[in-house]
């Protein structure tokens, strides 16, 4: 007959056949698996019943029902199991690294193009160096996968911290992507003033296009030329050689491959990195992506919030007005009965991964990644704009790693007032489209 094991709330009874330590097994691992059973809100099943009762002192379960409890609750560990660190720096970018780098001393401007869902993790720490003070653009796009509010946001902290250009763009759609033109065109006058001073004929205006893998540079160029001159696709490490592209007569465009630090010290801002496919996948657990993806979801304003808004791109996105937030947005995606409180990312992948992937971890991890990325949750910013009291409502409180401003750039003659309300035009323009959507 198999041993049995009586389990109280204070005290321990074992049967002949069961030692001390298996009894002290047999109270842990029924406490975690019940506790576990408890984050998932899963209604019990028969050996959730017995993990309960076990859990809270009352009946037995027999030594082969520990054992299942023992696997049971071993499947969380392996999270633990694949805990690395999040590094990508391929070869190609090492060599395109330094090509850049001597490419920009002979060009007139730079557009910095970063991840709005993410602007202070696609910030390369280095670009202030290499370009000094040439007039630089900062485009932040996929604006279109972002709340208004959090645009508003982001674009008043970057001018009040010194960045005279800054551009919302959409530039699968096109959206904001001729003000990059008309912003870069600005140095043409004193470019060619200089020139026609040495006897030269003009030229156009030499812009360099940089930023991390998969910001949307090469479909940024495409939708200024009207043409498919640049390979695009939806995953980093496309672009890998440097290349010139004329725009019209008067611009042209350096097509390049995405450079980020040889080493990505902030492992937070690497994750993130990974969550909008801006680095490559090979460096990464989609399993461990997605957990730390929804541990930062949770802390959003958005997670209970009624303002969710979808891009209208993908069948099932949310709409602005939509009840429960991003929390009942999430729950209804993947189909779960329920979001504890005390759910955690793990959790939440185990989860997904029992309901739609076959317990499946990495499937799971996918599948839950290619929904945040394709705007299927909502349009959200997992970075928010840092407010009066936070840790970055100043830039100059930024350290050197994450710093974003740059100096001045060169003055212009012309006004910069008619472009100010080209900005907030634009900016409305953006967020009717979301509201619309």
């Amino acid at each position: 007959a198999p041993a049995r094991v009586a389990v109280g709330g204070a005290t321990s009874a074992t049967a002949s056949s069961a030692s001390s330590s298996e009894t002290a097994i047999a109270i842990a691992t029924a406490t975690a698996t019940a506790r576990r059973a408890y984050t998932r809100g899963v209604k019990p099943g028969r050996g959730d019943e017995q993990t309960t009762r076990a859990a809270r002192g009352v009946g037995h379960f027999t030594a082969e029902d520990e054992a299942a409890l023992e696997m049971e609750a071993e499947r969380p560990t392996r999270f633990a199991q694949q805990v690395r660190l999040v590094q990508w720096y391929p070869g190609h970018i090492a060599k395109a690294e330094r090509a850049l780098r001597e490419q920009l001393r002979g060009v007139d401007a730079v557009v910095e193009v970063r991840d709005l869902r993410i602007p202070l993790a696609t910030t390369h720490p280095e670009i202030p160096n290499w370009i000094g003070g040439k007039l630089r653009v900062l485009v932040l796009n996929r604006a279109d996968m972002v709340s208004d509010g959090e645009r508003q946001r982001w674009v008043a902290w970057f001018k009040k911290n010194g960045e005279k250009h800054v551009v919302l763009t959409d530039a699968k759609s096109g959206k904001g992507v001729n003000r990059v033109k008309e912003v870069a065109l600005l140095v043409s006058e004193e470019v060619n003033a200089k020139r026609a001073a040495k006897g030269l004929m003009p030229r156009p205006v030499r812009t360099a296009i940089i930023g991390y893998p998969n910001v949307g540079k090469s479909a940024l160029i495409n939708r200024l030329t009207n043409s498919k001159a640049c390979a695009s696709a939806p995953r980093p490490g496309v672009t890998r050689n440097l290349r010139w592209v004329r725009v019209g007569g008067d611009l042209d465009l350096l097509d390049s491959p995405g450079v980020l630090p040889p080493r990505l010290a902030d492992q937070a801002a690497a994750a993130r990195l990974a969550m909008a496919n801006d680095i490559g996948e090979a460096s990464y657990l989609s399993s461990n992506v997605a957990a730390q993806l929804f541990d930062e979801m949770k802390t959003l304003p958005q997670w209970v919030g009624r303002h969710v808004g979808g891009n209208g791109k993908k069948k099932g996105a949310p709409s602005s007005v939509s009840g429960g937030g991003l929390k009942e947005t999430t729950r209804k995606r993947f189909k779960l009965d329920a979001i504890p409180d005390a759910m955690t990312g793990e959790d939440f992948v185990i989860a997904v991964a029992e309901k739609m992937s076959s317990d499946d971890l990495e499937r799971a991890g996918t599948r839950i990644l290619i929904d945040f990325r394709s705007g299927a949750l909502g349009a959200f910013c997992l970075e928010p704009a840092p407010r009066k009291g936070d840790d970055y409502a100043d830039a100059s409180e930024m350290g050197k790693p994450k710093r974003v401003v740059m100096d001045a750039p060169t003055e212009v003659k012309l006004g910069h007032g008619y472009y100010d309300a080209r900005d907030e035009v634009e900016l409305r323009e953006l967020g009717a489209d979301v509201d619309r959507n």
